[in-house]
């Protein structure tokens, strides 16, 4: 007999939810200070080193690191990699680099995770679209993330914010195919999976407590990627740039409520 399909996105309580938001705001301390030392010269080994010293002091363990063997605490990555990008000492920040850097720790048994793009010095005006173009298909998915939706109401509302994101600033974006979000709580990675893309009303309901890990991945050409010898680096086949935001996100009686939020208000 095969399992029953979910019916709803697994719920915490809100006790619950405060122990995810308290692992949630040190994963943005963490960002924070990553962005803070990310300048040319800097390698992003040296990065990985600032996060987990942030990690750790907070009393809390890096999520990614040995995380079916991944060597680091934050996946970093630059220009045309899209996601887990492995922190090295031979890949050296330069001037106009795009950087997309993904983190989550645990704290107390509970899981935050959360990624954001940035520029090393000033980006060329494509890669500030791109990277503003999936920040905003990122908040477009938080703000469905209300009772009574359901799964692939967050993802339809992040192919609609892309395409209206083409539409204002008058270029395509590819919306990264085969990966996406996913569930989230005392494990990293949780059912159900949440695509960027795809018709509205699908999947499981979302009810008040329900936990996702929002992130979509857009690029400046391809949907199609590759994963390199190493085994986890992610690359676009054609070798355009891409950008990577995250947020874990609650329903709530109120409306979302982001477990992950970060000390700048910018972000």
């Amino acid at each position: 007999m095969g399992l029953r399909k979910q019916k709803v996105v697994p719920f915490k309580s809100a006790g619950e939810l405060d122990a995810m938001e308290a692992a949630g705001r040190i994963v943005g301390q963490a960002l924070v200070a990553v962005r803070e030392a990310a300048k040319v010269g800097v390698s992003t080994l040296e990065l990985d080193e600032i996060a987990e010293t942030v990690i750790r002091e907070a009393n809390a363990v890096p999520s990614f690191k040995g995380y079916h063997g991944f060597p680091g605490s934050i996946c970093s990555s630059v220009n045309d990699v899209v996601v887990h990008g492995i922190p090295s000492k031979d890949i050296v920040l330069a001037e106009g680099d795009l950087v997309s850097i993904d983190c989550g720790a645990i704290l107390d048994g509970w899981h935050g995770d959360s990624a954001w793009t940035f520029g090393v010095g000033d980006l060329s005006e494509a890669d500030a679209a791109l990277s503003e173009a999936t920040r905003t298909s990122m908040l477009a998915g938080v703000a469905a993330m209300i009772a009574g939706n359901k799964l692939t109401d967050v993802s339809h509302a992040i192919e609609v914010a892309t395409r209206e994101a083409e539409k204002t600033h008058g270029r395509p974006f590819g919306i990264v195919a085969g990966y996406g979000g996913h569930g989230i709580g005392t494990q990293m990675h949780m059912e159900p999976f949440l695509a960027n893309e795809g018709k509205p009303n699908r999947g499981p309901g979302l009810v008040v407590g329900s936990t996702l890990a929002i992130e979509p991945m857009l690029t400046l050409g391809t949907v199609e990627t590759s994963v390199l010898d190493d085994d986890w680096t992610i690359v676009t086949d054609d070798g355009s740039r891409a950008a990577h935001w995250e947020h874990t996100v609650a329903v709530t009686a109120d409306g979302p409520r982001i477990l992950t939020p970060r000390p700048d208000p910018t972000s």
